[in-house]
């Protein structure tokens, strides 16, 4: 019966060849188990359409002959290619954080600024990058127009200024107030990377990276260039904000940036004189799109004036008004963010550890 098993298997060809499989060697066993036999093969392709191929070849004339056999196919191991590394222009830098929005206005650079500060006040070293390259809002809401940054030793490397616990660079602090950038994406770009090559970063936990609006040249230079850990998206309540918001979000799953949630910004208004909170801009809109996107809401800032003046006086909220409900909330922010920070470097170590030979 062995006999005429190998007999019927070696009409079998290989998938793709022109050579039968006991030919090619990789028939390795043949044993009588009861009322059936096992049928053992060995084969050098990895590829499980190539084995189910074999497999139902098999099958399919050992059934025509009326001979019942149990078939088992070795298929050799899949090599584990280690995942692509993101370049990495900063090892310095432990964890980068990019703060996007899909239009401007929206109180972004606001949201960067106290996110910054907030995560310095919890003990943690922090820079912040202000890629915002034709709109470099930065610089004032740090009190720092008019500030030009120094050289290090060499003469050729600036040193970031530093505000409230936080380093800072910004293209504001590099030309004078009010001057415009007519400047291509090309142009962009090489600024974007001399912020990184030709500044003298410290070593940091974190750099708050505040992008310019959009899903553009600058987020896809930035991904490309950094291991971005998270993903924050600024938005207001209302839905044409939203919209914008939502594309922002999709634009950090395709670039494959953990997404940490969205900052609702300008949830409501609370009036100076009466101390009464209106819903301006809508109310629970924001919740749908974090659901949509498998994400969390990370604060629902309100409007009022002493966020306004804060910027416009280079005096943030979270430092200058700590016990505010806004301070607050980017207090808790700041701490939400650390512990999605280190889930995702918990997983980042665990993925390394499944792809190191053994």
């Amino acid at each position: 019966m062995q006999e005429k098993i190998t007999q019927l298997l070696s009409q079998v060809l290989y998938p793709n060849f022109q050579k039968d499989i006991v030919s090619y060697g990789f028939l390795k066993e043949i044993r009588q188990e009861d009322d059936k036999f096992a049928i053992c093969l060995a084969i050098p392709s990895s590829d499980p359409n190539v084995a189910k191929a074999l497999y139902d070849k098999i099958d399919n004339v050992l059934s025509n002959a009326g001979i019942q056999a149990s078939i088992s196919i070795q298929t050799p191991t899949p090599k584990q290619t280690p995942t692509p590394q993101t370049k990495n222009a900063l090892p310095q830098v432990k964890h980068f954080i990019m703060v996007s929005s899909g239009k401007g206005g929206v109180g972004k650079s606001t949201a960067s600024t106290n996110l910054a500060i907030a995560l310095a006040m919890e003990g943690k070293k922090v820079g912040l990058l202000d890629a915002d390259i034709y709109g470099p809002n930065i610089p004032r809401m740090f009190g720092l127009q008019g500030k030009k940054p120094s050289l290090d030793a060499s003469g050729k490397r600036l040193i970031p200024l530093n505000a409230f616990g936080v380093d800072i660079m910004s293209m504001g602090m590099l030309f004078d107030e009010g001057e415009s950038l007519i400047w291509r994406g090309p142009m962009l770009m090489r600024a974007i990377a001399q912020m990184f090559s030709d500044v003298v970063w410290q070593e940091l936990d974190v750099l708050v990276l505040d992008m310019p609006p959009g899903t553009g040249d600058a987020q896809l230079s930035i991904a490309q260039s950094l291991p971005v850990s998270a993903g924050i998206v600024v938005s207001t309540p209302q839905l044409v904000s939203l919209d914008d918001g939502a594309r922002a979000l999709d634009m950090f799953n395709k670039l494959s940036i953990p997404i940490a949630g969205i900052i609702e910004n300008m949830s409501s208004f609370i009036c100076p004189e009466c101390g009464n909170e209106y819903d301006i801009f809508g109310k629970d809109t924001t919740l749908p799109l974090a659901q949509k996107y498998n994400t969390q809401v990370l604060a629902k800032i309100p409007l009022e004036p002493s966020i306004r003046e804060g910027g416009d006086n280079g005096k943030p909220i979270v430092y200058f008004m700590p016990d505010t409900p806004t301070a607050k909330a980017y207090r808790k922010t700041a701490n939400t963010l650390l512990d999605f920070l280190a889930h995702v470097e918990r997983q980042n170590l665990a993925g390394n550890a499944q792809i190191q030979p053994r």
